[in-house]
């Protein structure tokens, strides 16, 4: 008993779908660069300007942005870090604002322990010529890169993190 019946696909549709599927297998299923972007809160109007220069389709930052776009509206710092370690899980690198602002904040460097902790690729921004004079200590600590804000160097350190976690 065999089952006939129905249509057939014509060949050329079927070569069509056969070379659709190869691409669809040997393309990895993660493509896009996710970026959770790890900052003090006095800096949020300098971060909010990387996003929009990420989300512009003309520049040439392009990554997906997984950090939390508003604090979360908690007193319980279990609930807190909860929420935070959410967005880092669904990171393949932070990248961290680096401020004086960031080297006193304890929100930061817990960010950046808890994404190490987590097999996430971790880099450092700066504005300007150099680094700010203090980081937060995880950067000494674990030997991790610094970048300038420029586009190209931004990308290029976000593959390289991404490439050696």
């Amino acid at each position: 008993m065999g089952g006939g019946g129905g249509g057939s696909i014509p060949s050329s549709d079927l070569k069509k779908l056969e070379e659709k599927a190869k691409q669809t297998l040997t393309t990895p299923a993660d493509t896009g660069c996710h970026v959770f972007i790890s900052f003090a809160f006095e800096d949020e109007d300098a971060v909010n300007l990387l996003r929009g220069q990420a989300k512009n389709e003309k520049s040439e930052l392009e990554f997906d942005d997984f950090s939390l776009k508003q604090a979360v509206n908690s007193e319980n710092e279990d609930y807190i870090k909860q929420r935070i370690r959410e967005r880092i899980n669904r990171a393949s690198v932070t990248a961290v604002y680096l401020t004086s602002d960031s080297a006193k904040s304890k929100w930061v460097e817990w960010e950046i322990t808890e994404s190490l902790k987590r097999g996430k690729g971790v880099i450092g921004i700066y504005k300007g010529d150099a680094p700010p004079a203090q980081l937060p200590a995880a950067f000494e600590t674990y030997g991790l890169k610094t970048v300038k804000w420029s586009h190209q160097e931004l990308m290029n350190a976000i593959a390289e993190a991404r490439k050696n976690r």
